[in-house]
């Protein structure tokens, strides 16, 4: 056993076991453990120790300590139409140059935004069991230029695994790159600097195929000495780094907060790529979506204050029609533009739209 999945047996997985560390009521208690039975907790003491114990509202927390307001009534399940887009049993396709494979459903923690909540710790069809077809599939769609790698967490597959997929689809003549999605860089990047093995697994590949690393950094607490010495290794294995941060309420919703998080992440060598606004998602919605208005207001603001590559990511929003980046205010309206759509006719589209100051989708 690794040393890293040593420390992953040693995480955090129930209320019981946090409840000295936080200052639960006793009511809260009893609710936060009925939210682990939908909801599981899973929380590495690494990310763990990024907390301020002694504030309530601390973004860190936010994101990793389960809140009552998570069964707060509202929200859908499955918010960008992914059971829909399904072509092989653990795999998606929905724009036309890329599929995204949900190789796992386990991740090092379990963030409490996630917009795949309903998958966590549960066995689902989408998660990835049919590689053969996989590779028929992709190898058939010749204007499939490149493969997504994700889950949950595509670093909690083991190294065997992941060099499984790797021999597979670098194989194909059509596939240009491989991007792999993983927050161990954040939440737990033992996985990386203590795992000399992946690395060279990715060195291997990358000569043969580019591989691409797209992480979701979401506060500048998140960059750590160990999480820039994660993203230094991925560097030497000659893999490029994006990241894709989410808007949330209480976490980085200030312009400030996003300002010097995009900053460091360009002095660390990960180019910012998207932000999302957060998803409607049952046992999400409530808690962390920002209204579209007000983070129109705050990318702009933030913008003021980024170099010329940190402000090149996209603010947009995961919709089952595509991706959809909010330019910003138009009189009283937004003005939206498909950056990626799902049907031909929405390519690159234009549109307004009026939105109430507390619309937060649609």
């Amino acid at each position: 056993m690794n040393k890293w999945q040593k420390r992953l047996d040693e995480c955090y997985r129930s209320i019981e076991e946090l409840k000295g560390k936080f200052d639960f009521s006793a009511g809260e208690i009893e609710k936060l453990k009925e939210i682990e039975e939908k909801y599981p907790v899973c929380i590495p003491d690494y990310y763990l120790n990024l907390i301020d114990f002694s504030d309530r509202n601390d973004p860190i927390r936010k994101m990793c300590i389960p809140d009552a307001m998570e069964f707060s009534l509202g929200g859908q399940k499955d918010t960008s139409g992914e059971a829909e887009n399904t072509v092989v049993q653990g795999m998606q396709h929905k724009y036309a140059k890329t599929t995204l494979i949900l190789s796992t459903n386990q991740c090092a923690m379990y963030c409490r935004h996630c917009f795949r909540k309903r998958l966590v710790g549960l066995s689902s069809e989408e998660i990835a069991a049919h590689l053969p077809e996989m590779v028929e599939y992709v190898s058939s769609h010749k204007e499939i230029n490149n493969v997504l790698i994700s889950g949950g967490d595509a670093f909690l597959n083991s190294n065997e695994v992941i060099k499984r997929y790797l021999d597979a689809f670098t194989a194909l003549d059509n596939i240009e790159f491989i991007r792999f999605g993983t927050r161990t860089t954040v939440s737990f990047p033992y996985r990386i600097t203590e795992d000399d093995e992946l690395i060279s697994i990715l060195k291997e590949y990358g000569e043969k195929k580019r591989i691409a690393i797209v992480t979701q950094f979401n506060h500048p607490r998140e960059i750590t000495d160990e999480a820039e010495k994660a993203v230094s290794l991925l560097h030497l294995a000659g893999c490029t780094i994006r990241n894709q941060t989410v808007l949330l309420k209480g976490v980085n919703d200030s312009p400030k907060v996003l300002s010097t998080l995009f900053n460091r992440l360009i002095a660390i060598g990960v180019m910012p790529y998207y932000l999302f606004q957060c998803r409607p998602v049952e046992g999400v919605k409530n808690q962390f979506q920002v209204p579209l208005v007000k983070g129109a207001e705050i990318v702009d603001e933030a913008k003021s204050s980024l170099s010329g590559p940190a402000k090149a990511f996209r603010y947009a929003l995961s919709h089952p029609k595509g991706k959809i980046e909010i330019i910003g205010r138009v009189g009283s309206e937004l003005l939206f533009k498909f950056h990626q759509a799902k049907n031909s006719e929405d390519e690159a589209r234009i549109f307004t739209r009026p939105v109430k100051e507390d619309e937060c989708w649609f």
